[in-house]
């Protein structure tokens, strides 16, 4: 298992709290200039933090409490990583053979025992035509299978990839996807996926961490993270669409800007008559053409067809709200809608979740 706990304020604040278990693929997310990258170079000792600590397994590679020189700082030579970087970082004047090769200079094994090593990663990759190729002759796809092949030839203790599908197109994104998950089965050690595509981390990952400012925010499943985000942050950086605020008072929910009332359960965390966020996902909306007693008047505003998928907006009478819908086709056709049409717009108020506005470790919350 891959342990991290570092936190620095200079040069840049970096606070991460994060576990990976062997066989886990744990996606980092959040906007760019967050600090993901730098949690990956902190990992691999290409930097240090101000104090924290960093264990792989019973491996201790970083132990500081904040003293001028740490206790324990191994070079990045003696920790094991398999480190595979956006632009792939091949030698341009080397065969992609040759390339995977220069991993193992340092490994103990004599030259042919390197090749042979080396030839049975790139056949593992794929690629066992392309050995005597330089860099400039393989596509973007191939020299990332390469760079792949030679993070792994040293048969690292954890694996960390660092947007290593942004430069791909999109045929060959989901190939090397494959690739990965088929490695995931036989390589059994925590690995660290840096992204900026929410589909990627929903895609590929067990877990995912949300960093936002050098400070990570919220670690879970993507299922939990999309549907029950910590704070109105994490909602934002995910992606949810229907975010709203409120008052929440022992299980009643008011709705800013709008009559409108809700039942809702919480775990006994919030105080009553506190200001929260809250969502809902697209599985706690419906809509209908007939009035009633829990359904809330709407117009049409937009509709935006995405092939057998249409995107609804909708705009709540008598307020500024304005809600997403996803629905079929054939849902839309079933209802008639068309933008200018009034509708009845149900929300389940099981499935709404409540969230402080910030959270109350953090310190952003103080600022103006």
């Amino acid at each position: 298992m891959l342990k991290v706990q570092i936190s620095q304020d200079t040069p840049m604040p970096l606070h991460v709290d994060l576990e990976c278990l062997p066989g886990e693929l744990h996606a980092l997310v959040g906007p760019s200039g967050s600090g993901k990258t730098s949690v990956l170079r902190t990992i691999a000792g290409l930097r240090n933090p101000s104090s924290g600590l960093i264990q792989c397994g019973t491996d201790i590679w970083f132990d500081s409490a904040g003293m001028r020189s740490p206790n324990i700082a191994l070079s990045p030579a003696k920790r094991s990583c398999g480190f595979l970087f956006q632009q792939y970082a091949l030698f341009p004047h080397l065969t992609a053979l040759e390339n995977v090769c220069i991993s193992l200079q340092n490994s103990g094994l004599n030259s042919p025992q390197q090749k042979s090593l080396a030839l049975n990663w790139l056949e593992r990759m794929g690629i066992t035509d392309l050995v005597a190729r330089m860099p400039n002759q393989l596509s973007g796809g191939q020299q990332q299978r390469v760079a792949l092949a030679r993070a792994l030839a040293r048969q690292p203790k954890i694996l960390l990839l660092d947007e290593p599908f942004s430069a791909v197109d999109a045929p060959t994104r989901q190939s090397l996807y494959k690739t990965l998950a088929d490695l995931r089965k036989d390589l059994n050690i925590p690995i660290l996926l840096v992204t900026h595509d929410l589909r990627e981390a929903d895609l590929l990952a067990d877990r995912i961490t949300v960093i936002d400012e050098g400070m990570s925010l919220q670690t879970a499943a993507p299922k939990v993270l999309f549907q029950k985000p910590r704070n109105s942050r994490v909602a934002e950086l995910v992606g949810i669409h229907n975010m709203f605020t409120g008052i929440f008072n022992s299980g009643n929910l008011t709705w800013d800007g709008c009559d409108k009332q809700f039942k809702v359960i919480d775990k006994g965390k919030i105080p009553s008559g506190t200001p929260v966020a809250w969502v809902i996902p697209p599985e706690g909306l419906s809509l209908h053409q007939d009035s009633s007693n829990t359904g809330i008047p709407a117009a049409v505003e937009n509709i935006s067809a995405l092939g057998q998928i249409a995107v609804i907006q909708l705009r709540i009478k008598d307020s500024h709200h304005r809600i997403t819908w996803e629905a079929s086709a054939a849902e839309v056709k079933r209802l008639s809608l068309a933008i200018g049409r009034s509708t009845y717009l149900e929300l389940d108020e099981s499935k709404i979740h409540i969230m402080p506005l910030r959270p109350i470790n953090d310190p952003r919350r103080l600022r103006q």
